[in-house]
C-alpha cells in the first residue's frame, strides 16, 4: 500500500488550545480526513500528534510520504532523534528533549512503515497543505 499523507498542527496562543489535522491519500484520491484538539497544549505538541495520529489509522506495513510544514518535525524525526536517544533524551544543549513521550511513540510507528519525510512550505499554494491547515485551524474551535 502507498499512502500520502499531509499534517498540520495548530495553537491558538502557546500554550493555549490547539488542533492537529491529517489527509491521508491513497491513490491520488482523499481517504480519510482526521483532526482533533486539546485545550491547553502546544504547537510542537500539535505537530507531532498529526503524523502519529495518521500513521495509527494504516494497519498494514505500507510506503508513506508524508507531508509537513514542521521543520521541528521533519528535522525531529530524521536527523535529531537518532542523537537525543543515544545522549539519553538529552538535547545538544543537555536539557531534556520536549514531547519525548510523542517522540518516541512517533518512532516506534515509524518502524512498522517505509516512510520518507517531505517538508512543504506552509502557507503556500499547496492544496493538501492548505487543508490541512484549515482543517487544524477548525480543530481549536
Amino acid at each position: 500500500m502507498k499512502y500520502k499523507i499531509y499534517t498540520d498542527g495548530a495553537c491558538s496562543g502557546n500554550p493555549g488550545p490547539g488542533g492537529w489535522a491529517a489527509i491521508i491519500i491513497k491513490d491520488d484520491e482523499v481517504e480519510e480526513m482526521l483532526s482533533g484538539n486539546e485545550k491547553k497544549t502546544t504547537n510542537n505538541k500539535m505537530e507531532l500528534l498529526a503524523p502519529i495520529k495518521a500513521i495509527e489509522k494504516l494497519k498494514n506495513k505500507s510506503e508513506i510520504s508524508i507531508f509537513t510544514d514542521s521543520k521541528y518535525v521533519k528535522d525531529g524525526i530524521t536527523i535529531w532523534i537518532n542523537r537525543w536517544e543515544k545522549n539519553d533524551w538529552k538535547t545538544s544543549s543537555k536539557k531534556p528533549v520536549k514531547n519525548k513521550d510523542l517522540w518516541k511513540k512517533l518512532k516506534n510507528l515509524t518502524l512498522k512503515h517505509k516512510i520518507k519525510w517531505v517538508w512543504v512550505k506552509g502557507h503556500a499554494q499547496n492544496k493538501y497543505n492548505n487543508l490541512a491547515d484549515d482543517l487544524a485551524q477548525r480543530a481549536i474551535k
